[in-house]
């Protein structure tokens, strides 16, 4: 054991002066290394921490200051909601038995005012009964003023004095890179705050179903997930650049990627529900599309800046400025475009009767217009949204306006909304359908559609276009 011992001992100890032989060797057969590498302009190199070589950012409060700043003008918001359910095959013909269920559903939201309103999203209070706004641990029951689908956002009242408004800036301004906080109440976790950058700007992700959807995103890394919608985007200084609205994911949590509605429409938004109930949306008469490979080889454009032409109302305003399929639209009112979603945005800051000048590019000319915009009716009046209802039909109804009626190709129509227990509902209706006839006789008016399924009997077939643009119909006995 002894000798075992000893032998161990001795390999550990050659191999040592071994290892200090071939060091003090190497340094010896190596001299003026440093001075070598000096002289041909090579820094010289020393062993250095991660640390040395990539400092850690100083501590200096800011995102302690901007939560401090923003968390308090964040509310939770709870609302309820009514499901219903048929309860077998017998109660589609015989109209009875639908279960009814009370759905409790949250979010979050931003207090706008010292007075009490309260910026959320549209699919936040989309069908509530009730919606409370919970806030400093005080529950308020909310009224909601108005909404908008198309760009997500929906306008809450509460009766309260002197509550923490949050501070606006401007979203134009927000740079790419630069630091955000996302606040709100995922899973039911109030006063959440997490921290990230603005990876993009004018991101289209194609997810608000509304006839003309406003997307033009600020793209962020900062966790937001089921519960953040309607809450807080601030930036270092915890003021507000957006409200957060979506997430890119495959399995309905954060994976990478949130989207918030930038301030610049919230404010809009806000002003056009609290003066005149609805959002007063303003139409150049025209549809833009991004420039790629195959739209400039069609129409023959070698420059990619700027928005295609893709369609003109007839009649509206581009066409009557002398403005062609196939045009360029570069600028409006100095501000470029270059993206379906910027050229959106900038329609969004508009009310009908605005004048804009318009640049746009035929073919190597560049040439300016001065337009007013319109209304959806092709006017310039204020209008205020008219929606028919009947106890029984489970539905409010609407005539669809007259840039839906040319876009989509029709004399008229009546679009389904707010689908609930009722006659629709059992029929399988889906929000948004269009109905253009009834049993071959063409609608234009939401009464004759409730007089037509009134007096129906036998069979019945409902023709008219989905919300993706696409001829259906349904069928049914009564």
């Amino acid at each position: 054991m002894k000798s075992n011992l000893k032998l161990i001992l001795m390999v550990v100890l050659v191999s040592f002066l071994a290892g200090l032989g071939g060091a003090f060797t190497f340094s010896y057969l190596q001299p003026g290394r440093s001075d070598e590498y000096r002289s041909a302009g090579f820094p010289e190199y020393r062993r250095v921490s991660v640390r040395e070589t990539y400092p850690a950012p100083p501590l200096t409060g800011d995102f302690v200051a901007a939560s401090a700043a923003s968390t308090p003008s964040v509310v939770y918001i709870k609302t309820s909601s009514t499901a219903y359910a048929q309860n077998d095959f017998f109660d589609f013909f015989f109209g009875g038995g639908d279960r009814e269920q009370n759905v409790i559903s949250s979010g979050s939201g931003v207090i706008y005012s010292a007075d009490g309103y309260i910026v959320t999203n549209n699919h936040v209070t989309e069908n509530a009964t009730k919606i409370d706004v919970i806030h400093n641990r005080r529950s308020y029951e909310a009224k909601l003023v108005g909404t908008d689908p198309s760009t997500d956002l929906a306008l809450l009242k509460i009766e309260g004095k002197n509550l923490p408004a949050a501070k606006l800036t401007r979203s134009r301004d927000v740079q790419v890179g630069e630091w955000v906080l996302a606040v709100g109440n995922p899973f039911n976790l109030e006063s959440t705050v997490t921290a990230g950058i603005v990876s993009a700007k004018g991101r289209n992700i194609n997810i608000l179903n509304s006839q003309f959807p406003i997307e033009s995103f600020i793209q962020t890394d900062a966790a937001i997930n089921p519960g953040n919608s309607g809450g807080a985007l601030v930036n270092s200084r915890g003021e507000l650049i957006g409200i957060n609205t979506a997430i890119l994911s495959r399995t309905g949590t954060y994976t990478g990627y949130g989207f918030a509605v930038p301030v610049d429409i919230v404010v809009k938004t806000v002003k056009d529900l609290i003066q005149y109930g609805e959002v007063q949306k303003a139409f150049l008469g025209a549809e833009v599309g991004d420039l790629n490979s195959e739209t400039a080889k069609k129409y023959e454009i070698s420059e990619y800046a700027g928005v295609l032409v893709t369609y003109l109302e007839a009649g509206g305003a581009a066409e009557k400025a002398g403005i062609r399929k196939g045009d360029v639209i570069l600028k409006m009112n100095s501000e470029n475009i270059n993206s379906k979603a910027e050229f959106n945005e900038q329609l969004s800051y508009y009310r009908p009767g605005d004048k804009v000048t318009v640049a746009y590019r035929r073919g190597t000319q560049t040439k300016e217009v001065l337009l007013s915009l319109t209304n959806r009716e092709g006017t310039t009046a204020i209008l205020k949204r008219e929606t028919f209802s009947v106890e029984g039909l489970g539905a409010d109804l609407e005539a669809i306006s007259k840039v839906e009626r040319d876009k989509l190709k029709i004399g008229g129509g009546v679009r389904v909304m707010n689908v609930r227990q009722g006659l629709m509902g059992r029929l399988g209706i889906e929000e948004g359908f269009v109905i253009t006839a009834i049993n071959r006789q063409p609608v234009t008016d939401p009464k004759e559609v409730a007089q037509l399924l009134a007096n129906a009997r036998g069979r019945v077939i409902i023709e008219g276009i989905d919300k993706k643009g696409v001829g259906s119909y349904y069928q049914f006995y009564f």
